[in-house]
């Protein structure tokens, strides 16, 4: 049986090369998909649709493009997984994993997140999207 799993999150470590070789070693049937990681690329997105004087536009067609595409790969996918890290504000990357969208969908969500980052994580997560976690209290050891 063949899952396909979105990966969503931090873009400055290679998580995701990780997760992939991992599943490859283990011989398990998975097909990753990701959001855009590289920078250039994803402001790029919408380039496809015509030439923008203004670069507010640019950006503006670029968000719809990579917004409609993630919405495309959450729908598809069995499993979501999202990686906060620990030196950037991750918070906003979160929100494909915590929409609305993977919610109506009954997506499994696995969140990977550094335990200093735990409560904001969860705070965040409980206040913005209402309900996604049902607890975030850190195991003691």
């Amino acid at each position: 049986m063949s899952f396909t799993v979105y990966l969503s999150g931090e873009i400055h470590t290679d998580w995701r090369e990780e997760i992939k070789q991992g599943a490859a070693a283990s011989g398990l049937d998975v097909q990753f998909t990701s959001a855009v990681t590289d920078h250039d690329a994803s402001d790029a997105a919408g380039d496809c649709l015509g030439p923008e004087d203004n670069g507010f536009w640019r950006d503006h067609k670029s968000a719809k493009v990579n917004a409609i595409r993630t919405k495309t790969l959450i729908e598809q996918a069995d499993l979501v997984v999202v990686r906060f890290g620990d030196k950037y504000k991750q918070l906003e990357k979160g929100t494909d994993l915590f929409s609305g969208l993977s919610d109506a969908l009954l997506k499994v969500k696995i969140v990977l997140s550094p335990f200093s980052r735990c409560f904001p994580v969860c705070y965040a997560a409980r206040k913005l999207y209402k309900s996604v976690l049902k607890s975030c209290a850190p195991l003691s050891v």
